[in-house]
């Protein structure tokens, strides 16, 4: 899965968490549905750019509420 902000390092997503923004995340493609509740892999940054970072993360109503070390 894909943040909806397109963040190049995973230090500027954890930033922009303990910052307080709303982070929401989509499953680009569209074949498999996205999920609103539980724990995601999230990988950055989007396509076509090499994927430099990947996290786990726990989301609530489409939102990260928690990213894992």
């Amino acid at each position: 899965m894909y943040c909806d902000i397109n963040y190049k390092t995973k230090k500027a997503l954890r930033e922009a968490i303990s910052n307080g923004v709303t982070v929401t995340v989509f499953q680009p493609g569209g074949m498999f549905p996205s999920a609103t509740d539980g724990n995601v892999s999230l990988e950055g940054p989007h396509y076509p750019l090499p994927h430099k970072w990947y996290a786990r993360a726990k989301i609530a109503n489409g939102a990260i509420v928690k990213l894992y070390k």
